[in-house]
């Protein structure tokens, strides 16, 4: 009970926002409601999808898309990235990229005689890392301080990304050919890791006839400023989290420490990243109080991918798979408050 108070005493620290600046007043269902709409779009029938991309958006988190090839999940990012109004640089992960192709590089400038820095690609608000698993880990790992601290260290210097900032990656699957696991480490800084899944016959006629003439991602134009953008996440630092429902989340928290069926459960990283992403559903929903619904919806694209699944106990052979039937039925087990 000891542990249980003090994580729910590191939440609240976590979440505060005292000490923000007073919000500026604009109509945010409308702005969400918007955005939702121009990158659906383009997206068609995969509307949870879409709103769970805000939710990390707004939540100031990660995104990780992860699927088959061909599936929609660069497409998903150059839509939500053209609907805003932010400065955005897309990385080709591949085999060969080096950390300072990510970060930049000081080149030496013959005619002042003086080393200039060259800032790289994750200098911007919003950073495609297109098929981030076919990069070799050393690359990989050159993006673990920029997306836990909003800044890089090169050459001994340490300098900030703009803010907001976010990273939307895209991976194939780690049994194609070519790929690279993402380590642990690098997962956890993830807030959501989702799966696009094949369109429905309809929908997949929709795509189909929608670019017929020319293709529906050339219309996007800005919906949110950069000043919306900052609006709407301090926004979600205000939406009211009951205690019950905190008990709630730790308690499911807890099961995963204790499951027969994992072998590494939730951090407190992992408690924040639901916390703070509830908070986000309940804003893009147009609420300023969390449910219970928020939290049982996203605990699994939030905690699949930072669990390990116990071998020894393990039937399956998909542990993406594996993963969500263990969350899956500590969800079941755990009382959902009235």
């Amino acid at each position: 009970m000891a542990n249980e108070i003090s994580m729910r005493d590191w939440i609240a620290e976590n979440a505060k926002s005292a000490a923000e600046p007073s919000i500026v007043r604009f109509d945010a269902a409308a702005k969400i409601a918007d955005l939702q709409s121009a990158v659906e779009r383009v997206i068609k029938g995969k509307s949870e999808t879409v709103k769970f991309a805000l939710v990390t958006l707004f939540a100031g988190g990660h995104l990780l898309i992860e699927d088959v090839p061909g599936i929609g999940k660069t497409t998903l990012s150059n839509a939500l990235a053209r609907a805003l109004d932010l400065a955005i640089q897309r990385i080709q992960f591949t085999s060969d990229l080096l950390p300072s192709d990510v970060l930049g590089l000081s080149i030496y400038n013959q005619r002042s005689g003086d080393f200039e820095w060259k800032p790289g690609p994750i200098f911007s608000n919003i950073v495609l890392a297109d098929e981030i698993n076919r990069a070799t880990p050393k690359t990989q790992s050159a993006l673990l301080e920029a997306m836990a601290e909003e800044q890089v260290t090169v050459e001994g210097v340490s300098r900030r990304l703009p803010h907001p900032f976010m990273v939307i990656a895209t991976q194939n699957p780690a049994e194609h050919h070519g790929t690279y696991p993402l380590p642990e480490s690098q997962l956890d800084r993830f807030m959501l890791r989702l799966h696009m899944g094949y369109p429905s016959l309809e929908d997949e006629r929709a795509i189909l006839r929608d670019r017929e003439a020319i293709d529906p991602l050339e219309s996007i134009e800005p919906v949110l400023t950069q000043a919306d953008v900052k609006n709407l996440q301090a926004s979600v630092k205000r939406v009211r989290v009951d205690d019950a429902l905190v008990d709630y989340l730790l308690a499911i928290v807890e099961g995963t420490r204790h499951s027969d069926a994992l072998e590494l459960g939730i951090s407190p990283r992992g408690s924040l990243m639901l916390f703070r992403s509830a908070q986000a559903l309940a804003l893009v929903e147009g609420r300023e109080y969390c449910i219970a619904d928020d939290i049982k919806r996203l605990v699994i694209p939030c905690f699949a991918h930072r669990v390990i699944v116990n071998t020894r106990a393990s039937g399956l052979k998909n542990r993406t798979r594996e993963a969500e039937q263990a969350l899956q039925e500590i969800l079941k087990n755990t009382a959902v408050p009235l």
